[in-house]
């Protein structure tokens, strides 16, 4: 009897545990999701100062083109000129995946993005840093339908012939 007791408690135990780490991610994920939310609405109203906190200070930014991977200052001098216009970029997340590591510190992402350039995916990882979950890295990729590939790498290669060689010396 005492050991269908034990197993009992450990089941309840081990079940609620299951439980609870499970509301504790559902809540990560929303909090997660807020921050990319905001950085979308922020870049979308121009709100430089509070797009950027969004950022670690010790954070990557990986753009469309080849040559664009900024620290966190370079992307500021990059983006100020576009913010100070009024409107920076809109974005809308379509779809958005998130997952943590185990010890629930660092989560990356992964989504398909609405924007001027049609479907984007936006990629990265955030790190929990206090409270606060900070983008660490964030890599924006142009999406190319495998139907038209040819096309892009014929429109592009004129371009990207001589950054080839220029990386691979």
């Amino acid at each position: 009897m005492k050991n269908i007791v034990f197993l009992m408690l450990i089941c309840v135990a081990t079940f609620a545990n299951a439980q609870t780490k499970g509301f504790y991610e559902n809540v990560q994920k929303k909090n997660v999701s807020k921050v990319l939310d905001d950085l979308n609405t922020f870049a979308a109203n121009a709100d430089f100062k509070n797009y950027f906190n969004l950022y670690a200070e010790e954070s990557t930014f990986i753009g469309t083109d080849a040559t664009e991977v900024w620290n966190k200052k370079e992307f500021m001098d990059y983006a100020k000129p576009h913010f100070d216009k009024g409107k920076a970029w809109n974005f809308k997340s379509l779809k958005r995946n998130i997952t943590f590591s185990k010890d629930g510190k660092y989560a990356w992402f992964d989504e398909l993005l609405d924007t001027q350039m049609k479907i984007c995916r936006g990629s990265g990882v955030l790190e929990k840093i206090g409270n606060q979950w900070k983008i660490k890295q964030y890599v924006l990729s142009m999406t190319i339908p495998n139907d038209v590939t040819k096309e892009v790498i014929n429109a592009k290669s004129s371009i990207e012939d001589s950054l080839l060689q220029k990386l691979k010396q």
